[in-house]
């Protein structure tokens, strides 16, 4: 049986890497804060949908114009830890967020606080501007 060629087995190695690097990169994007502007922004919105699924439970929201926003919540324990579990809310239930929103323009957002019914949920209490 014939060796593989020492090049053919670098070539083989280096596009496995690089193919490992491109398809995980949709999985970090969100990963972060780096994706998000710096500065805190507040949306008033009405919920249409909650998945509290992982990797990130998260709700779309419409806010008075009519925009749809995907509003990206902390991680499922830090969801979870801020006391924001199933039955919490319901569509159609009044939502303020505060959180950043994505440099890219589109409508995501990451949440830092929900206040739902007067009652604050701090996915992220140590992001809040003072």
């Amino acid at each position: 049986m014939k060796k593989p060629a020492p090049f053919r087995v670098l070539l083989l190695a280096s596009a496995l890497a690089g193919a490992s690097v491109t398809l995980a990169t949709p999985t970090l994007a969100h990963h972060g804060w780096t994706w998000a502007e710096a500065e805190e922004t507040t949306l008033q919105a009405t919920i249409t949908t909650i998945s509290l699924a992982p990797p990130h439970p998260e709700l779309t929201v419409t806010d008075a114009e009519g925009r749809d926003w995907v509003i990206e919540l902390g991680n499922p324990r830090r969801t979870e830890g801020a006391g924001f579990v199933d039955g919490t809310a319901k569509p159609g239930d009044a939502v303020t967020i505060l959180g950043n929103r994505a440099l890219d323009g589109t409508a995501v957002m990451k949440a830092v606080r929900i206040t739902l019914n007067g009652v604050n949920y701090d996915f992220y209490p140590e992001r809040i501007d003072a």
